[in-house]
């Protein structure tokens, strides 16, 4: 049996645990160990049970506590050698991950223990080098996307390989460019290399559409331009105008989700 439960999604922090009752796995670290602990431990899961830690990219909520975590518990970190020569002069990572990086190779599937099949691939965001992971999880089939800024035709394609979906679906138009933030944000949030809009994460739905997908997960929603309503309410019209039966949840932004188990 898999469990899944994202710890913390949005600009305050991300962190995405998996585990399998053999293996288990953080997705970024930025939120401090002490919260995760205990996180976990409200979910009868443990910290020390996590065997490994993958990083989507060197922005500062998705990295904040990876190097004192690392330091601490000295955990092997999976990451792309672009992002490791970037995170050696990162000020949260810098001298903190000496024994314990492993390095993965773009679009290549990497096989760890008996039940994880994990493949990193690019996407479009602003930070030095952003992947999602494709994996295989004791035969459950997941592609988690944080943050991209554009649908690309290599995002669909492993999105469409997915029985469970984890998607970014950042903000809603209107509210983003009527609301208080300045124009150069704006700019940045809506060009190719900022987030997802609810309607781009819908046309994400469409492109990928598949008898197989079962779940989706939006996550990394805006706390100032998007709201759960919004983000929940343009997927799930997508998903019924395609006619999947996949179930649909909006990650909480500051506290753990539920327990989902496959």
């Amino acid at each position: 049996m898999v469990r899944f439960v994202s710890l913390s999604s949005g600009s305050n922090g991300n962190c995405y645990y998996f585990g399998d009752g053999r293996m288990a796995f953080l997705i970024d670290l930025g939120i401090g160990a002490r919260t995760i602990k205990k996180r976990l431990a409200e979910l009868d899961l443990s910290l020390d049970d996590v065997d490994a830690i993958f990083v989507t990219h060197d922005h500062f909520d998705h990295i904040k506590s990876l190097g004192t975590f690392t330091e601490r518990y000295r955990k092997p970190v999976y990451l792309t050698r672009t992002l490791e020569k970037a995170l050696r002069h990162n000020f949260c990572t810098a001298g903190r991950l000496k024994g314990c990086v492993r390095y993965l190779e773009e679009g290549v599937e990497t096989m760890l223990g008996d039940s994880l099949r994990i493949t990193p691939f690019v996407v479009p965001h602003d930070a030095t080098q952003t992947v999602g992971y494709h994996f295989t999880f004791s035969g459950e089939r997941f592609t988690v996307m944080t943050d991209l800024g554009e649908v690309t035709d290599e995002a669909v394609h492993y999105a469409a390989l997915a029985d469970h979906l984890v998607v970014e679906s950042n903000y809603d138009v209107d509210m983003l460019i009527t609301g208080s933030y300045p124009k150069e944000l704006k700019h940045r949030i809506l060009t190719q290399h900022g987030h997802l809009s609810n309607e781009q994460t819908a046309s994400l739905l469409r492109r990928c559409r598949h008898e197989g997908l079962r779940d989706v997960y939006l996550c990394h929603l805006s706390a100032n331009n998007n709201t759960p309503a919004l983000a929940f309410e343009s997927a799930k019209k997508t998903l019924e105008s395609i006619g999947s039966q996949a179930s649909l949840h909006c990650l909480p932004r500051s506290c753990a989700s539920e327990l989902f188990t496959f």
